[in-house]
C-alpha cells in the first residue's frame, strides 16, 4: 500500500529520544529550550514557545490576546475542526468567511464582509502548505484593528513573498506525525511580542512560573523533552523534506495535467507551497465521483484522503450551534471535489508513476 502520509524518522531521532530517556529529564528542560530557540531562528521571530499540540497553540494564542466571551474571530470554514474549536473553547464565536477557488484559503474580501464591532481577530489558515494571501489579510486586519493569528499547522517552512509563515502575526504550528515535521504530538507558538510570549509560557504551565504560586488560570500544555529532541532533528531535515514534497508535487502535476476533469494544485505567485497535502479536484468532467475514484485507488493499493468532506459550518457540532445557513458556496463546492494523493517524502518516483497511471486507467 502507498500511504497518504508517513513520518520520516531515522536512527538519528531514535538516538536522540534514547538520550533523553537515559537523562531522566523528560519534560520541559534543556531540549525544549533548544528546540524553541532553533525554531524561532528558522522562522526569523523573536519568540517560539513549545506546547503540547497545534490545538493548544491556537487556543493559547487566543487567550494570550485576551480574546473570550462576547468576541468574534473570523476564520475559514474549510479547515480541520481544531481551528474553530479553539475559538469556541476560548469563549469567543467563530465567524466563517468563504475561501477562494484558487488556493482554498480564506478570501480577504470575504473577511471584510464578516467584520462587526465584536470582531477581535482573524485566523487565516495556510491550508495544505500554501500560504494565504497575507498582504491583503494584514491590510484588512490593520484597517480594522484586528489581531492576526496564523494557523500554520500545515505549513512548516512555507513562505509568502520571501517571509516564512508564522512570522506575520502570532503563529500556531502542529507537529502531529503526518505533518511536514513531527515531534509525535506537539505544537509551537511563534511571535515577536514578548508580552504574548511571556503570557503563553505562563499559561502552558498551569498559569505559573513558580510552583508555589498561581497567577493565571492555566493548564498543562507542556511539550515533553522526548518530543523536543525529535523536533530538533526533524527541523534540521525540514528543508530537505519540503524540497522532496515540492518535487513530487511538480512531477505528479505534470503526469496528471492532461486528464480531463482533474484539476491539479495551483501555486500562487510569490508563495512557497510546501505540500503538506497534494490535493486535486475531481469534477463532473472526469465522469466518476471523487468518492468512486478514492475507492478504486484504494483497491489498487493507493490510500487517499478527503480534506475536508464537510466544511465546518456543516459539521454536526456547528449545525447544533446554529451554523449551516451562512451561504459559503465555494467551501461547499470544493468539499465535494477535493482528493489528496500521496506525495510525501516517502513516496518514490515509481509510486508517483503508478498513481498517475492508475488515475488515467480510471
Amino acid at each position: 500500500m502507498i500511504p497518504i502520509a508517513k513520518p520520516c524518522l531515522s536512527e538519528e531521532e531514535i538516538k536522540a529520544a534514547a538520550e533523553v530517556i537515559k537523562s531522566g529529564v523528560l519534560t520541559q528542560g534543556g531540549k525544549t529550550e533548544q528546540f524553541e530557540e532553533r525554531f524561532g531562528e528558522y522562522l526569523g521571530v523573536k519568540e517560539a514557545i513549545a506546547v503540547s499540540s497545534g490545538s493548544a497553540a491556537l487556543y493559547l494564542s487566543l487567550i494570550a490576546h485576551n480574546i473570550g466571551v462576547g468576541d468574534e474571530v473570523v476564520t475559514s470554514p474549510f479547515t480541520f475542526v481544531a481551528t474553530a474549536n479553539a475559538i469556541l473553547l476560548s469563549g469567543a464565536k467563530p465567524v466563517f468567511a468563504d475561501i477562494t477557488e484558487v488556493d482554498f484559503n480564506i478570501d480577504p474580501q470575504k473577511i471584510e464582509e464578516k467584520i462587526t464591532e465584536r470582531t477581535k481577530a482573524v485566523i487565516p489558515v495556510h491550508l495544505f502548505g500554501q500560504p494565504a494571501d497575507m498582504r491583503q489579510i494584514i491590510k484588512v486586519a490593520e484597517d480594522n484593528n484586528l489581531f492576526v493569528i496564523e494557523d500554520a499547522c500545515q505549513s512548516h517552512g512555507a513562505e509568502y513573498e520571501g517571509k516564512k509563515v508564522g512570522s506575520f502575526g502570532t503563529g500556531a504550528f502542529s507537529f502531529y506525525p503526518t505533518k511536514n515535521m513531527t515531534t509525535g504530538e506537539g505544537g509551537m507558538v511563534t511571535t515577536n511580542d514578548e508580552k504574548i510570549s511571556l503570557k503563553i509560557r505562563q499559561l502552558r504551565n498551569h498559569g505559573s512560573f513558580d510552583k508555589d504560586r498561581c497567577d493565571l488560570l492555566g493548564f498543562n500544555f507542556r511539550m515533553t523533552e522526548i518530543g523536543a529532541a525529535l523536533g530538533i532533528k526533524q527541523l534540521e531535515k525540514l528543508d530537505d523534506f519540503n524540497s522532496t514534497r515540492v518535487n513530487n508535487a511538480l512531477y505528479l502535476s505534470d503526469k496528471l495535467k492532461e486528464i480531463k476533469g482533474v484539476s491539479t494544485p495551483t501555486v500562487c505567485k510569490g508563495r512557497k507551497h510546501v505540500f503538506h497535502q497534494y490535493t486535486v479536484r475531481v469534477n463532473k468532467d472526469f465522469g466518476k465521483s471523487r468518492d468512486k475514484v478514492a475507492r478504486y485507488l484504494k483497491e489498487k493499493g493507493i490510500i487517499t484522503g478527503v480534506y475536508y468532506r464537510f466544511p465546518l459550518h456543516k459539521q454536526p457540532l456547528y449545525e447544533r450551534l446554529g451554523y449551516g445557513h451562512e451561504g459559503l458556496p465555494v467551501s461547499e463546492r470544493v468539499s465535494n471535489e477535493v482528493l489528496s494523493l500521496p506525495a510525501h517524502p516517502g513516496v518514490s518516483r515509481q509510486n508517483l508513476d503508478y498513481i498517475a497511471a492508475t488515475i488515467k486507467e480510471i
